[in-house]
C-alpha cells in the first residue's frame, strides 16, 4: 500500500487485518522505498494513492510498468480514466468503506481465478 496519508494507511490497514486471506507485506508513504520493496520483492496487488507529494500513482505505475494488479485510491474523480487507461483493477473512490472496500478483493480474487482457468484451458492438448 502507498499513500502519503497516515490516516489513510491506517484505515486500509485495518481493512486487511478484517479480510480473511489477505496480509499486509508493507505501507510506505515514500514512494522511493516503496520501489526498492516492490522490485525486491513478490507483490501480489498494490492499493495506491493517486495524488501524493513526491509523484503521482499514474507515474508510479509507469515506472513499474505494472506486473501486478493495482487498485488506484484517490479523493478526485477526475483522475479515474487515466487509472483504467493503465489496466487498473478498480478506483476507490475517498472516503473508502470497508464494503466498497471488500468488492474490489472480490474482484482480484475473481480474476486471479479467471487467470488460473484459462491457464488450465491452454495447458490441454489439442484433439
Amino acid at each position: 500500500m502507498i499513500d502519503d496519508e497516515p490516516l489513510a494507511i491506517e484505515l486500509i490497514s485495518d481493512y486487511i487485518r478484517k479480510t480473511d486471506g489477505l496480509e499486509l507485506a508493507n505501507a510506505f508513504s515514500n514512494l522511493i522505498e516503496d520501489l526498492h520493496f516492490i522490485q525486491k520483492n513478490e507483490v501480489d496487488l498494490v492499493f495506491l494513492d493517486v495524488q501524493m507529494s513526491e509523484f503521482t500513482g499514474i507515474q508510479m505505475m509507469k515506472i513499474l510498468d505494472q506486473q501486478f494488479p493495482v487498485f488506484l485510491k484517490t479523493a478526485y474523480e477526475e483522475f479515474a480514466l487515466d487509472g483504467f487507461e493503465h489496466n487498473v483493477i478498480d478506483y476507490l473512490l475517498k472516503p473508502i468503506t470497508y464494503g466498497r472496500f471488500f468488492k474490489v478483493v472480490q474482484k482480484v480474487r475473481k480474476h486471479s481465478l479467471d487467470i488460473k482457468i484459462e491457464l488450465q484451458h491452454t495447458k490441454q492438448p489439442a484433439n
